[in-house]
């Protein structure tokens, strides 16, 4: 069974760096698609960013150019780099997998940026 577990998530001041780090067990087979998501209070959830086998990327308009997002495949991880934090990113992050069309995520990890 799939289980995704986020990591890393805490309070930071704007301007400032986080990583945050996923694991991703129990699939035999390399995920067709690994990233983020975020949800802040009131909001949808929304893409924040993806990397698929093959190497393609996908972003979040509001985060392009501050965050990135990587793949260890030898070590079923995803991680996001983020950068130039601002109060709007403030959200719980969601660790999102794709494997033969099904969805799964993580419980997801609050980051907090203050002013």
């Amino acid at each position: 069974q799939v289980q995704l577990v986020e990591y890393g998530g805490r309070a930071v001041q704007t301007g400032g760096s986080l990583r945050l780090s996923c694991s991703a067990s129990g699939s035999n087979f390399a995920f067709d698609a690994l990233g983020w998501y975020r949800q802040a209070p009131g909001k949808q959830r929304e893409l924040v960013a993806m990397r698929s086998y093959g190497g393609s990327e996908t972003y979040g308009d509001s985060v392009k150019g501050r965050f990135t997002v990587s793949r260890d495949d030898s070590r079923d991880m995803v991680y996001l780099q983020m950068n130039s934090l601002k109060p709007e990113d403030t959200a719980v992050y969601y660790c999102y997998a794709q494997l033969r069309k099904l969805d799964y995520w993580g419980q997801g990890t609050p980051v907090t940026v203050s002013r």
